[in-house]
């Protein structure tokens, strides 16, 4: 195939998994992460290593303010992460726009280099209830892409928002990066990650990431602190 894509990459089990899929299907990569003043900044560190390790053919990471903005316990500093917690209301932990902001650089990106895929690791399954993991919202940003850039307008050039995880569990995707030969040890999901990246096991997304090397059936090889 060799089409060029855009992968948006946190260094996360998700996006690394989305990331090798991408590269399985044929795809030239270009990894783009974001400093946007989360407090588990060293997932970004990871991120690097991660894109380094699978060949990418570029990783741009973009430093955006969004601590300035605040809104969300993972940016700002008066709020503590807290402590996964059932319930049916969106967490503090959704970042304000955050998927509207990294999908437009990324949508920015691919005009420039003309990679018309952009893959996003986003899942509406076991996650937290973030408004922009839906389906309707990405359905939504794919019809924007092609409407607000010069490549839609003049060329009639569709971009494509690739969500290969978005209908599978946890313990799904595990099982599909295992698969492909991934090794999760590496990947750092924690929001409350320390400096040499060991996970809490507590927060939001321990909780979800346990739950699927359950539910897989495999040894969990999260280093917690």
């Amino acid at each position: 195939m060799n089409k060029k894509a855009i992968v948006l990459f946190s260094g996360g089990l998700d996006s690394t998994t989305c990331l090798v899929y991408a590269l399985e299907q044929g795809f030239s990569c270009y990894a783009l992460s974001f400093v946007y003043g989360q407090k588990h900044h060293v997932e970004v560190e990871q991120a690097g290593k991660i894109a380094g390790q699978y060949g990418v053919k570029e990783h741009k990471i973009l430093s955006l303010p969004l601590d300035e903005i605040r809104g969300s316990s993972l940016t700002d500093k008066n709020l503590a992460v807290r402590d996964y917690q059932a319930s049916d209301k969106i967490p503090d932990t959704y970042v304000p726009a955050r998927n509207t902001i990294f999908l437009s650089f990324a949508l920015g990106w691919g005009e420039v280099l003309g990679a018309y895929d952009i893959f996003l690791g986003a899942n509406h399954l076991d996650y937290s209830g973030y408004p922009d993991c839906r389906p309707e919202y990405l359905h939504a940003f794919e019809k924007l892409a092609t409407l607000a850039t010069k490549t839609g307008v003049e060329q009639d050039q569709r971009f494509k928002i690739h969500t290969p995880l978005l209908s599978l569990s946890k313990a799904e995707i595990i099982r599909k990066g295992l698969h492909l030969g991934i090794d999760y040890s590496q990947t750092i999901s924690c929001y409350r990650a320390d400096i040499n990246g060991r996970a809490c096991g507590s927060c939001d997304s321990c909780v979800y990431r346990k739950k699927g090397f359950t539910e897989a059936g495999v040894t969990d090889p999260t280093i917690y602190a």
